[in-house]
């Protein structure tokens, strides 16, 4: 069998005269960053998902229709982990309207993207050599809720389950998660259920427990995490719990943003922007509900993105507004985080993607 080496994939804001995606190897001793290529031409390569078996990165990007109108794109990448290097193999335009979140189906088939300023999400097929098909699928949520963000519907991301059946859909701008059903042969989503969650609340981002049946939403708006029981076999989500994301004597603006499990799946961490840190939170492995833990300074400002390394060892946190990633050691028996001093600059970063690839 090949060894393997861990990766680390970057996006960032970025015009597209300069770099805005980043190659890395990962020292899994020290949790350093090493960065090996870096890619241009892209604007606003922000969100991405690797698929490490293929060597393929693919990320979003803001393209232009045919019009010179604005809207949603993706490029693939094929990688080269004893070079380093990463070659484009193609881009496509993916919704009418520029995204937010792209996300890979289990079987590495398809991709899926979100739209938080069209209210959409779609689907794109990917051809045998990985190469970005044309789009196959795309569902306009319609809707509103309370807040002035919003006054329309405000897709932010789509996360597919475990047994590849079912794939969330996160709208902060209707405060529900949408779960549709997964079609990849017939490259299409089939809208199936939804859960309404308190208003204002603005569901961002989505996980599911690698073992028990639950998931983890967090909440842009009202910053808060919503545990919710799933029932895998009729996809459908319940709400079993919401918790502050925030200190009960903290009084300033505040905006969440992500949300991961350590790969054992015992803690939870979910980003503060504006509070600048991470909320650590116990599982509870009988009821999926949450004890907090914990609130770790980010060590810069807007944290948008974060990522737990293969092992569980290392939290990188990307903080956009202070242009670093910052290197965490996590406890695996408390679940809480220390720096490490390691630090790596890039500009305004904003996803971090770690990937074991076989050389």
């Amino acid at each position: 069998m090949a060894a393997t080496r861990t990766f680390a994939f970057i996006g960032s804001y970025a015009d597209a005269g300069g770099p805005g995606l980043y190659a890395c190897a990962f020292d899994a001793d020290e949790g350093k960053l090493e960065p090996l290529d870096r890619a241009d031409g892209l604007q606003n390569p922000t969100f991405l998902d690797v698929d490490a078996e293929a060597k393929r990165i693919y990320v979003i990007l803001e393209s232009k229709n045919a019009d010179g109108q604005r809207c949603g794109g993706a490029a693939a990448y094929e990688f080269d982990p004893a070079a380093g290097k990463m070659r484009r193999l193609n881009e496509e335009i993916t919704l009418p309207a520029t995204t937010c979140h792209l996300t890979l189906d289990r079987s590495r088939q398809c991709i899926m993207v979100a739209s938080y300023h069209g209210g959409m999400i779609g689907l794109n097929p990917l051809l045998e050599d990985g190469r970005i098909g044309p789009t196959a699928d795309i569902h306009r949520h319609e809707g509103s809720s309370i807040l002035p963000a919003q006054t329309q519907a405000r897709a932010h991301s789509v996360i597919v389950d475990r047994a590849n059946r079912y794939a969330v859909a996160s709208d902060l701008g209707l405060d529900r998660l949408i779960v549709y059903k997964l079609d990849v042969p017939g490259r299409k989503l089939i809208r199936h259920s939804e859960t309404s969650i308190a208003p204002g609340s603005g569901p961002r981002h989505f996980v599911f427990h690698p073992t028990l049946p639950y998931g983890y939403g967090i909440n842009e708006l009202n910053s808060t995490i919503t545990v919710y029981a799933y029932d895998a076999e009729n996809g459908r989500l319940d709400v079993v719990q919401t918790v502050s994301t925030l200190p009960e004597d903290y009084q300033g603006d505040n905006a969440c943003a992500d949300i991961h499990l350590s790969p054992d799946g015992k803690f939870l961490y979910g980003s503060n922007r504006g509070h600048d840190s991470l909320a650590v939170y116990a599982v509870d492995a009988s009821s999926g509900q949450l004890r907090l833990v914990e609130h770790a300074s980010t060590l810069g400002g807007h944290p948008r993105n974060f990522a737990l390394s293969p092992d569980g060892r290392f939290v990188l946190v990307a903080n956009r507004d202070s242009d670093n990633i910052v290197t965490f050691r996590r406890d695996a028996e408390t679940g809480k985080l220390e720096p490490t001093g390691s630090e790596w600059k890039a500009s305004k970063p904003v996803c971090i993607k770690f990937a074991e690839i076989a050389e």
